[in-house]
């Protein structure tokens, strides 16, 4: 892998930081997709080998193209950056929160994405992994048993954009497969983050999601594409 390319973005912290490192061991030259580029430096130099910074907000369309203009190749694109804006059910929920969540959850991905198809077209091999949300599934929100049901639909905006994310993960495999792209969706579990006051008190160790992440950023030419994947590995019911 050590002439191969990844772009993660949101990478200057949480999951995003711990894929990027793990991809700069694997011989990767990472570039360390960041809105803050004080904080993506501070990152790029504790990573170091392979890590370059690459000014990025998902949300802001002149910032993205200006990042496309300065990859010219890739063969792995983790969209990794991620909000939580607003934990209440649907019938509660702040429509400023739903807009605000989208926009980078879902808008922001189909943005970063198609800006950078024209590099991942000049891989042998390109791969594209959404961090989704085991969350996100509808067949376990639905469960009557399961704690997602239990919780009366609360984080609305979050999971539901999410769940259009992975519609997307789906949408982007079928599209690409005859051009040999592996596309897929990875659930990395409850880690500890600043995504919401939850999860900065986990336990969860961000690098053990960021393992099944780089799984599937590595998958090989005849494995699985348009899947929902845990951290595990295990196969998440849509």
């Amino acid at each position: 892998m050590n002439d191969s390319t990844a772009l993660v973005t949101g990478a200057n912290k949480g999951i995003g930081k711990e894929i990027a490192r793990l991809l700069v061991a694997e011989g990767l030259t990472v570039y360390v997709g960041s809105r803050d580029a004080a904080r993506g430096e501070r990152a790029v130099e504790e990573l170091g080998g392979g890590a370059r910074l690459l000014p990025l907000d998902v949300t802001d369309a002149d910032s993205i193209a200006a990042a496309a203009r300065q990859v010219t190749a890739l063969d792995v694109l983790v969209n990794n950056a991620g909000i939580m804006a607003g934990g209440s059910p649907a019938p509660e929920a702040d429509l400023d929160d739903f807009r605000r969540t989208y926009e980078t959850n879902v808008f922001g991905v189909l943005a970063v994405t198609n800006a950078f198809l024209p590099a991942l077209r000049r891989s042998s091999h390109p791969r594209i992994v959404n961090i989704s949300s085991g969350t996100a599934s509808l067949t376990r929100s639905t469960d009557p048993d399961g704690d997602f049901a239990r919780s009366a639909g609360a984080g609305a905006a979050y999971r539901s954009s999410k769940t259009a994310l992975n519609a997307l993960t789906v949408f982007y495999a079928q599209s690409l497969a005859p051009e040999g792209f592996k596309v897929n969706a990875l659930a990395p579990g409850l880690r500890r983050t600043d995504l919401n006051e939850r999860a900065a008190t986990s336990d969860g160790d961000p690098a053990e999601a960021a393992r099944g992440a780089v799984a599937l950023a590595l998958v090989p030419d005849d494995g699985p594409t348009g899947r929902f994947v845990s951290w595990d590995g295990t196969d998440v019911p849509w």
